[in-house]
């Protein structure tokens, strides 16, 4: 079969053209041996031209379709981001929050048959992130109120913690199994992201990458890349390993605190470095590292610990797994990404357009996993 607007070949599965990414309405045959519209081809009225609104969810739902087929799954997803975060905007008592909390541990966390497979409705999140910040105003009217030299590690520290943490507890509520502590999570946090800073420092002696004052030339970002990815894999590998879990949405929260300890502590040192020439340089740095974070360390490491635990499924973590070419095609993923960012590639008056694509196409990524991950929860339930 071939699209009609395009004559790009398709196959029968996909709703969506892979060529144009235009809805399939209706297919269209090719004469084997004259390579010409058939009959019916031919009483097809031309289509009217799409939007450009509809050209790019065509566009992004062709993405998703095959990133779905790199995790096991087939056709499209659509995520309506409206209904996910519609708990965000509606009052919660102090009891929920606490209730969530104590989730996880052996008393609290579900048989895998009462696992729901709907997608979860984050909200704790944003209340953190809102804390987190009221903490850095009163940190931040101390410093330049107050003239208080003395709040300026805590300024720098809310500031470089509130976005990753803040998005580590996203990840956390939607792990719809429940079953990974806060404590767990927080350790891997700490633990987990300083461990990974030291590695990546290890391989940096190894390959060292030289910045020169216009920063980073295509090589030494790509050597970037692969450097932390490779030192953050490790420390996930680690608690894989150590928490042999079998859900890819658990995958996803390892990954993601590995990331998000490591996006935070760097952040903070970038940050103290900036403090060295001006407070205006501090507090930009602040700001830059905390909307990248969205986008960054803590979703490229997500793909890695998702990808790692697709990958291995119901059995214990060996080295076969890590060699899988399944997960390497979704680790280089997280390699490139990183390397482009840090790329010297320059978008002109649009001086982020880079980022927020970077920062989409990550996302995609994620809410593939996250998609994959609760049909897997589904076909558990099927099959109890």
């Amino acid at each position: 079969m071939f699209c009609v607007h395009c004559g790009e070949k398709v196959n029968g599965d996909g709703k969506f053209c892979t060529g144009c990414g235009s809805e399939r309405v209706q297919p269209v045959f090719k004469s084997v041996y004259a390579g010409e519209m058939n009959s019916y081809a031919a009483g097809i009225e031309e289509q009217p031209a799409k939007s450009v609104p509809d050209q790019v969810k065509g566009t992004l739902l062709q993405a998703t379709e095959r990133i779905n087929a790199m995790v096991g799954e087939q056709g499209t997803i659509e995520v309506n981001l409206k209904d996910v975060f519609s708990s965000v905007f509606k009052k919660h008592e102090k009891e929920e929050g606490e209730l969530l909390f104590i989730a996880g541990t052996s008393l609290t966390t579900p048989n895998e048959s009462e696992i729901s497979a709907s997608w979860p409705k984050p909200w704790l999140f944003s209340r953190i992130f809102l804390m987190l910040v009221f903490a850095y105003i009163l940190l931040y009217v101390c410093v330049f109120e107050f003239q208080n030299s003395n709040a300026i590690p805590g300024l720098i520290l809310v500031g470089s913690f509130a976005v990753p943490f803040s998005l580590l507890i996203f990840f956390w509520e939607m792990n719809a199994p429940r079953n990974i502590s806060i404590y767990e999570t927080a350790k891997m946090f700490f633990i987990g992201g300083t461990a990974s800073l030291v590695l990546t420092l290890i391989l940096y002696s190894i390959f060292p990458v030289y910045h020169s004052i216009y920063g980073l030339d295509y090589t030494g970002a790509t050597v970037v890349g692969i450097v932390e990815e490779v030192g953050k894999l490790a420390v996930i590998i680690y608690f894989i390993k150590k928490l042999n879990p079998k859900f890819i949405l658990n995958g996803l929260l390892i990954g993601a605190t590995v990331g998000a300890g490591f996006a935070a502590f760097e952040s903070a040192g970038y940050v103290f470095n900036a403090l060295g020439y001006e407070t205006d340089a501090m507090l930009s740095t602040i700001f830059l590292r905390a909307w990248t974070a969205i986008g960054t360390h803590i979703v490229w490491s997500a793909i890695a610990g998702a990808a790692l635990v697709y990958v291995k499924g119901d059995h214990a973590l060996i080295t076969d797994h890590v060699l899988n070419v399944n997960f390497l095609k979704l680790f280089v993923i997280s390699v490139i990404l990183h390397a482009v960012w840090d790329m010297p590639i320059h978008t002109g008056e649009y001086f982020y357009l880079l980022s927020f694509v970077l920062i989409g196409v990550a996302w995609l990524f994620i809410f593939t996993f996250i998609n994959a991950g609760l049909k897997q929860i589904g076909r558990l339930n099927v099959n109890e």
